[in-house]
């Protein structure tokens, strides 16, 4: 498993827990929340920058990522998906808004192999019909 896919893993452990929890976004708590979160699991330090970067962005922009999967989600609102779902999309959402390492493709992939491994079968086309609308939605 390469190091990218070990953050997004990562990113999707923190913010279920995070999300499950219903804790605060606030850049302050979400820094110390992750620093716990770190503490108490077994961690790889190579795949802490790229996670931290990642949990730190969605969170900060959670309002704007989620009116965008609110936005293509027919028929489902966000807050009524699953917790693992929900923030799958949300990380592959930030990659494709906010991070040019990843093109938009990479993380629509990497997105449909995690939940693969998260989430029941029936999601993998559930994330992957959201991902394709937002994707065409997104300036190029």
């Amino acid at each position: 498993m390469g190091l990218r896919r070990k953050s997004r893993e990562l990113a999707l452990q923190f913010l279920f827990s995070h999300d499950f929890q219903e804790r605060s976004g606030a850049p302050e708590e979400v820094g110390r929340d992750f620093d716990v979160f770190c503490q108490a699991f077994d961690v790889s330090e190579q795949s802490l920058p790229y996670g931290r970067e990642l949990i730190q962005g969605i969170c900060r922009d959670c309002d704007a990522i989620d009116a965008l999967l609110a936005e293509h989600s027919h028929n489902w609102r966000v807050e009524r998906m699953s917790h693992v779902d929900r923030n799958i999309l949300r990380i592959a959402v930030y990659e494709m808004r906010d991070c040019d390492q990843a093109p938009a493709q990479v993380a629509i992939n990497e997105a449909l192999e995690i939940a693969k491994r998260y989430s029941i079968g029936e999601s993998v086309a559930f994330i992957n019909g959201i991902l394709d609308a937002v994707q065409a939605s997104l300036p190029r």
